[in-house]
């Protein structure tokens, strides 16, 4: 497992591509962002290039997927994101499913999975896997219909398509439902990403309750061969916050 730099996290006040220059001088080899449109392609590819960096992960420019009426929206928005992963060089978009809208639930995860479906034509002309975020509705995310990592799992294999996994917040399913390792460790094949942060207050992976030693460990002994993006809001100066992450938790 290679830990990855979500870019507005630590980096958000200069260009990107002196961003990932910037990661990839601290020993990073994966970095990742939410809002692409402001980006420039060829620079933004030259620089992973130049630096050997992979570009792991943005988000899809919809996230209403819970609502028949807004699916058009969400695939319009998918293919969108799509065109701009490749141009990019990102072969993974995250996307969330959106607010419970009050329905039954069994009708929201419905139309979850047949917005899923529907996508898959258009994942497969680009070659980009869409991820779903479980997200946690007490502290951070309240009202958001997808919490727990059982369903998100359940709709992958539901929707079974190559293209179509989930990015699994180890900081999020902390705060709803714990079980990290067996949850994880388990559906390696429903997740193509991870993220972390300490819990509670979504700062680094050392002052939170959670010990990511043995997390990282056992994923790593499962066989999980992605990255995790450290998704959290430093309380320490950013680059240092930066080097401790890898002095703690990256490969040596």
């Amino acid at each position: 497992m290679r830990l990855c730099v979500p870019i507005p996290c630590f980096f958000g006040d200069m260009p990107f591509e002196d961003a990932v220059r910037r990661a990839a001088s601290m020993g990073f080899d994966a970095v990742e962002t939410y809002a692409w449109r402001e980006l420039d392609p060829d620079k933004v590819r030259g620089a992973c290039e130049e630096c050997g960096v992979e570009f792991a992960s943005m988000c899809t420019t919809e996230f209403r997927m819970t609502s028949p009426e807004h699916r058009r929206l969400w695939l319009d928005g998918l293919r969108e994101s799509c065109e701009g992963a490749v141009k990019l060089g990102v072969r993974r978009l995250i996307t969330q499913v959106g607010q419970d809208t009050g329905e039954p639930r069994e009708k929201q995860h419905e139309s979850i999975v047949s917005a899923l479906k529907e996508a898959k034509p258009i994942l497969d002309t680009y070659g980009v896997t869409v991820m779903m975020e479980p997200l946690n509705p007490l502290v951070d995310h309240r009202g958001y219909y997808l919490t727990h990592s059982a369903e998100a799992f359940d709709i992958v294999h539901e929707v079974d398509h190559p293209f179509v996994k989930i990015v699994y917040d180890i900081y999020h399913q902390q705060v709803t439902e714990g079980n990290i390792i067996p949850s994880v460790t388990n559906n390696l094949d429903c997740i193509a990403h991870l993220h972390s942060a300490g819990h509670p207050g979504r700062h680094e992976l050392q002052f939170g309750e959670s010990d990511y030693k043995v997390i990282f460990a056992a994923i790593d002994k499962a066989g999980y061969t992605g990255s995790c993006g450290l998704e959290y809001n430093p309380t320490m100066d950013k680059e240092e916050s930066l080097r401790v992450a890898m002095e703690l938790y990256g490969k040596k």
